[in-house]
C-alpha cells in the first residue's frame, strides 16, 4: 500500500539529493550529508554543491538540474537567500524564485499534492501577514478534501487586510482581494464598524494595537478571528466608489 502512497517520496525515498553538502568541518551541510550516508540509506545519494567535484566517494553535482535523474527527496541546507534560485533550479518556480501556484486552489502547478501559501507562492497578493493567515485556512480545507479523495475547491480570492500607521496616533485600514481594490466602508460589521475602511482614524490605530494580543492568543492558537472570514466580504463596503473610479 505504501509504495503508491503520495508521501512515499518523502518518507521512503529511493534517491536523495543534499543541496549544500560540504566537506567543511562542522558545517550543517557536512553533518546532514554524513548522516544520510552513515545511516545506511540504500538508494542513490547526490551531493549538490558547485564548489566540489566529489565529496567522499560520491560525485558532487553543481546543481539540481545537473543530476542524472530527478531525486525523490531534496534536502536543502543552504542560506535562506539561496532558496528562491533553488526553487527555480528544481523546476518548481516561475523564474523569479516563487513557486508556480493556482491562485484559487493554492495548489502547486508542478507538483502533486503540494500546496503553497504566503511569500512562497506566485499569486498576485499583498505580502501582508493576513494573506498567509487567510490562505492557511483554505489550504487546510483543501488538504482535508484531498485526503478524503475529493477535489480541491477554488476558494482563495486573495483576501488581504492590514492597518497602515500614518502617525500622530492614527491609522488607515484597508481590506481587498484579487479583484476588488480598497474602498471606504465599515469593518468588520456593516454600518456599525467600529473600524473605518480607507479612512485615517484614531480608532483604527487602537485596532492595530489590539491586534497584538489577538495574534498571540487567537491566531497562533489556531482560533478564528470573529467576523473576519478567509474570503473577503463586500458587506459594509461602498462598492459604488469603484464605478466612479473608472
Amino acid at each position: 500500500m505504501f509504495t503508491s502512497h503520495y508521501l512515499r517520496n518523502a518518507l521512503a525515498p529511493q534517491s536523495v539529493a543534499v543541496v549544500g553538502a560540504s566537506e567543511k568541518p562542522e558545517s550543517l551541510g557536512s553533518y546532514v550529508f554524513a548522516n544520510v550516508v552513515a545511516g545506511g540509506f540504500k538508494g542513490e545519494v547526490y551531493p549538490v554543491n558547485p564548489k566540489y567535484k566529489r565529496i567522499g566517494e560520491h560525485v558532487c553535482y553543481p546543481s539540481l538540474a545537473a543530476l542524472p535523474q530527478a531525486p525523490d527527496l531534496a534536502v536543502i541546507v543552504t542560506p535562506a537567500r539561496t532558496v528562491p534560485a533553488l526553487i527555480d533550479d528544481a523546476g518548481l518556480g516561475d523564474g523569479l524564485g516563487f513557486g508556480l501556484t493556482d491562485k484559487q486552489t493554492l495548489k502547486a502547478k508542478k507538483a502533486e499534492r503540494v500546496f503553497l501559501l504566503g511569500d512562497n507562492a506566485n499569486v498576485p497578493t499583498s505580502k501582508a501577514g493576513s494573506v498567509a493567515h487567510f490562505q492557511a485556512e483554505i489550504v487546510v480545507h483543501n488538504l482535508l478534501r484531498e485526503i478524503a479523495g475529493k477535489d480541491a475547491q477554488p476558494l482563495a480570492d486573495g483576501h488581504a487586510n492590514c492597518f497602515i500607521e500614518t502617525g500622530r496616533g492614527k491609522a488607515i485600514l484597508i481590506d481587498f482581494n484579487y479583484d476588488i481594490q480598497p474602498v471606504p466602508g465599515k469593518f468588520p460589521l456593516p454600518v456599525i464598524g467600529p473600524l473605518s475602511l480607507l479612512e485615517e482614524t484614531r480608532l483604527n490605530h487602537l485596532g492595530k494595537l489590539a491586534f497584538k494580543p489577538i495574534y498571540w492568543n487567537l491566531l497562533l492558537a489556531g482560533r478564528r478571528i470573529p467576523l473576519v472570514g478567509s474570503r473577503m466580504s463586500t458587506l459594509g463596503k461602498r462598492m459604488g466608489v469603484l464605478d466612479r473610479r473608472h
